[in-house]
């Protein structure tokens, strides 16, 4: 069945570069509307830059340039940097666009006149910099905490000791922007009345529109109450003014989602694209946002409030996924990970085995993703050049040699069997596909090609090749491989469309389409030339890059840039003291298994429960784990992660606890342990 669908990822914020932590969303959210595209469904990518703000205005007046001047820079780079990713919008566009103003100011008007009005004024005291004339937003204000004291902490929260607090509270707090003390001052401002629209929202974020995780982390909010929003900001501030108040200007996060509409409209005129049909109450047409889980609050209450009481539709699906590590750890200037993407591709690393390896480690969940660079080296060899490459590069050559480029069908029943069990996976992946599972199509597609080299090796084409009276089966393996390597190109497509598009190059076929694709290359099929479809990484490209992005920590000279981490969502993280030391013989008798969740299920009437049934190798045990706040059931099942195998088994009401599976957790969320590719159930952890 044909689905109409847009599409979009969060727009990035014009005061920086895209790095690789950016790449994570526009990587899993181009790979999804690759394979929609596939399907053969209508599907519309939009995105834009996000352009408004302070940071904004302060970062041109210090450059010495128009705001105007600096986004359209920071546009082109940005669209640079994506392009060499191969993420394929069908429009990237700007907040600081007409068609984003005219939205902005219609939908403030509708709130404003409902009856009753979802807009109030009302006073409201900040910090003024006396200097710079302004009113400083929270990120532009530092001094001591007031819990801990330590220095030079932001108005908001300290990052030393993780408490929250209002920025009048720092002791001798002054302007980041000038340096001056600022001064106490009152000024009225606007607020969006979100506590009125709870009863829609606590509806709406329970309606399948979330993932679980996502709806449970929201009902926190819900529980504490939800606080009307603070959508004005006072001059100077580059954005768009408030219609009915002049020096008042709407809040970033007030016009940033807005563009999604704005950079789709501005699609549809070009295109001849109907904008209501999409964006109308009533419309059966799908909305999917793919976003940062750090910024799931402005997208899952404020943005469907906005649009519900404005007249217009609701998002249908709001993906949120977790952060990127790398190494294990917050991505580092000093250690040279905190790398960008233009970085990254001027050292002249491949754009697709990025693309390859987030897409191995990504899934439906908000958890997080670790680029591990050692392993990022090891799989991209072993997975897309030692085992997917290899197939074609082992057969190419006789086909073209001995059988002047042509192919063969086999009656052969091994190479029915092999060509048969690659097809017959085709609906396990595209299901993962679909889910956002893409961790497991790609564990699915390296499997069948480990049974696809496997059928190479024993079948051996260069020893057939030795023996003339054997050429009729040289031609059948050799024409098999290549088939089988077809159909792994095809489920490969979305994560790899460069190299896709080289195969069909080499083997002379049309674009690969889902359906389409799953067919065989016909009897006397002609390919072209084999040519050297990809390399392998050289460990010393990934040191040149990690030296490449080697910089010596330093005060920053301007603010730091707008960033959602510092809106009311960021998560407080209260550090744990280390336990007291331990003996190595004691450590020993705690028996770590990997384990395989082969089902996951809800407990009935547990709050936080669910029931895990754990393959570990020798047989299968039942745990209750309390994770149900952080995970979807269906989310885990297939995943590996980590058990205490010997632990006395527990009585619950709900039934027997036979061990415990590991999880990390601070208060801010919950991180089940995942053992790293490769690791097999019943594995002892050493």
């Amino acid at each position: 069945m044909s689905r109409t669908l847009l599409v979009t990822s969060a727009l990035p914020y014009a005061n920086g570069s895209i790095h690789l932590g950016h790449l994570v969303e526009y990587l899993q959210t181009d790979i999804w509307v690759r394979f929609q595209k596939m399907q053969g469904h209508t599907c519309h990518y939009v995105c834009a830059d996000d352009t408004h703000g302070t940071p904004v205005m302060l970062r041109a007046e210090s450059e010495g340039v128009a705001p105007d001047d600096l986004i359209g820079r920071m546009r082109d780079e940005h669209l640079r940097d994506f392009q060499g990713f191969h993420v394929e919008f069908d429009h990237y566009h700007s907040t600081h666009s007409p068609e984003n103003r005219a939205f902005c100011e219609e939908i403030y008007i509708r709130l404003r006149d409902r009856r009753p009005s979802l807009i109030e004024r009302r006073p409201i005291e900040q910090f003024f910099d006396p200097v710079k004339h302004m009113f400083l937003p929270d990120r532009f204000i530092k001094g001591e905490c007031p819990k801990c004291h330590a220095q030079d902490q932001y108005g908001d929260a300290c990052e030393v000791c993780g408490s929250a607090y209002a920025p009048t509270d720092l002791i001798h707090p002054y302007s980041a922007v000038s340096g001056a003390t600022p001064v106490r001052r009152e000024s009225e401002h606007y607020f969006f009345r979100l506590a009125d629209c709870a009863e829609f929202l606590r509806g709406w974020t329970r309606s399948g529109t979330l993932q679980a995780e996502a709806a449970n982390k929201l009902e926190e909010w819900f529980r504490s109450g939800l606080s009307d929003w603070d959508i004005s900001r006072d001059a100077p501030y580059f954005g768009f003014e408030i219609p009915d108040a002049p020096g008042k200007y709407f809040y970033v996060w007030l016009d940033a989602p807005i563009g999604y509409m704005a950079s789709f409209k501005n699609l549809c005129e070009r295109k001849g694209i109907n904008f209501d049909a999409y964006w109308q109450k009533g419309s059966n047409t799908e909305l999917v946002h793919f976003i940062g889980k750090d910024i799931l609050y402005f997208h899952a209450l404020f943005w469907p409030a906005m649009l519900e009481f404005s007249g217009y539709r609701t998002p249908t699906q709001i993906f949120a996924h977790g952060f990127l590590t790398v190494n294990g750890e917050k991505m580092s200037k000093s250690r040279g990970t905190f790398i960008t993407a233009e970085s990254y591709l001027e050292q002249g690393l491949d754009p697709e085995w990025l693309r390859y390896y987030y897409a191995a480690k990504l899934n439906g969940s908000m958890e997080d993703i670790d680029l591990n660079l050692e392993d990022f080296v090891a799989r991209v060899n072993s997975d897309l050049v030692g085992k997917y490459i290899n197939i074609a590069s082992r057969a190419a050559g006789f086909i073209s040699k001995r059988f002047d480029t042509k192919v063969t069908l086999s009656a052969n029943p091994n190479d029915v069997a092999l060509l048969n069990h690659i097809h017959a996976t085709t609906g396990e992946i595209s299901a993962a596909y679909e889910n956002r599972e893409y961790g497991r199509a790609i564990r699915e597609i390296m499997r069948a090609a480990d049974l696809a080299n496997q059928y190479v090796d024993a079948n051996k084409p260069w020893d057939l090749a030795k023996d003339a009276s054997q050429a009729p089966r040289l031609h059948e393996v050799c024409s098999t491989s290549l088939n089988a390597f077809r159909l792994l190109t095809l489920y490969l497509k979305p994560v790899l469309p460069k190299l896709a598009k080289d195969v069909e190059q080499f083997l002379n076929i049309a674009p690969l389409s889902w359906q389409a694709g799953l067919t065989l290359l016909p009897e006397n099929h002609s390919i072209n030339p084999y040519r050297h479809l990809m390399t392998r990484i050289d460990p010393k490209q990934v040191q040149t890059l990690v030296k490449a992005n080697r910089q010596t920590l330093r005060a920053a000279q301007q603010p730091a840039p707008h960033s959602p981490v510092r809106h009311p969502e960021a998560q407080v993280r209260a550090h744990q003291p280390l336990a007291a030391p331990i003996g190595l013989e004691e450590f020993a008798k705690v028996d770590l298994r990997v384990a395989k969740i082969v089902n996951a299920e809800h407990v009935e009437s547990a709050d936080k429960l669910l029931r895990l049934t754990l393959d570990i190798g020798t047989e299968t045990r039942t745990v209750f784990a309390g994770i149900k706040s952080a995970y979807d059931p269906e989310s885990l099942k297939g995943r590996l992660t980590v058990m205490v195998a010997n632990l006395a088994p527990r009585k619950m009401k709900f039934g027997l606890s036979e061990g415990m599976v590991l999880a990390a957790g601070d208060g801010g969320g919950l991180y089940l342990l995942s053992p790293d590719s490769g690791a097999q159930p019943g594995m002892r952890i050493k």
